[in-house]
């Protein structure tokens, strides 16, 4: 029998979380930041690799387009939530400018580690039921913190969880652009968000609440444990309409070797009644993610799981990300 510590992700020490006060400034960036080479870019903008000139430090200057009154009211709401969640489980913003003029640049961390699924497909990694209940138990973490902070995500999928680095296994959710504050005394309803990993409330236009998040949880934790996705069709009406049916199952052979326990995580996030789905804090007391300690043989440790279809999952969403980065140019260039 091995003895293995279950309670944090294998190898690493938590650095010590630095909480900033963050103002926007009304000036240039470059007045205080080196600006490098182009590390991705979206609907949004650009983001580009940058050094803080005073501290030597490493970060990410997110540039976006604020071409109308809206856009720029819909970063302004995005360094304000930012501002309110300052945790390790979470992309940290560390600077903000707005130039008066239809550009705003948000400095934040310097993720290096990429997508999670981006990670866990390379063939150097070992993918085990056991390193999926770390990488999800921090999902759980992360989104227990936003909660707390009376926000939700609201755009919880596979491409918004990333590595810290490039061998370890901390996580951090990243993208609140679409994130909203949460007021129970008043209804929020939204019409956005990626219909494979959208809650049955999203797509039917219903009332949103915290466990919408959680409901992607579960998507997330299904394809990284079998590589298939439960509610994909074959267009995007085909995946809202089984979305709004919740109903799958764990018939493929995939899930053969995947725990009891773990099945049993997903079926209570991916419940249709929202008022019966797990809360971030009760998934993080769920038998599959508590931390524990606990004896195990040596064949269970070691035993892997197959990536094969994760990796045409992985291949079919960076397709998808491309061609929405195409319509993004052609969008911005239709503006300009």
């Amino acid at each position: 029998m091995i003895y293995v510590d279950e309670t944090e992700p294998e190898g690493e020490i938590e650095p010590p979380f630095q909480p900033r006060k963050i103002q926007v400034k009304h000036t240039d960036p470059s007045s205080e930041y080196k600006l490098g080479e182009e590390l991705g870019r979206g609907k949004f903008g650009v983001v580009r690799r940058c050094v803080e000139k005073s501290s030597n430090k490493k970060l990410a200057a997110k540039f976006i387009c604020t071409f109308s009154a809206q856009d720029r009211k819909d970063v302004e709401r995005e360094v304000d939530i930012m501002r309110s969640l300052q945790h390790p489980r979470l992309l940290q913003l560390y600077d903000a400018f707005d130039n008066g003029k239809n550009e705003m640049c948000l400095i934040m961390e310097c993720i290096e580690g990429g997508e999670l699924f981006e990670r866990v497909i390379d063939d150097d990694f070992v993918l085990t039921e056991k390193a999926c209940t770390i990488f999800v138990r921090q999902i759980c973490e992360g989104l227990d913190y936003i909660h707390s902070q009376s926000i939700i995500h609201l755009d919880m999928k596979p491409e918004n969880v990333l590595c810290v680095t490039r061998t370890g296994n901390r996580i951090k959710l990243i993208d609140f652009g679409f994130a909203r504050r949460y007021d129970p005394h008043n209804k929020l309803q939204v019409m956005f968000g990626t219909p494979e990993f959208a809650a049955p409330e999203v797509i039917n236009f219903e009332d949103v609440e915290f466990v919408t998040d959680m409901w992607a949880v579960g998507v997330i934790t299904y394809v990284l444990l079998s590589g298939l996705s439960p509610f994909m069709g074959d267009s995007d009406l085909e995946t809202m309409a089984n979305v709004t049916t919740a109903e799958f199952d764990f018939n493929d052979e995939s899930f053969d070797p995947i725990s009891s326990h773990a099945k049993d995580f997903i079926s209570k996030l991916l419940v249709k009644d929202k008022s019966k789905r797990l809360t971030a804090i009760k998934a993080l007391k769920h038998p599959w993610l508590k931390p524990k300690k606990r004896a195990l043989k040596a064949d269970e440790v070691a035993k892997s799981l197959d990536k094969k279809k994760l990796k045409k999952f992985v291949i079919r969403r960076r397709w998808q990300k491309a061609v929405n980065a195409i319509l993004a140019l052609k969008r911005m260039g239709a503006v300009i």
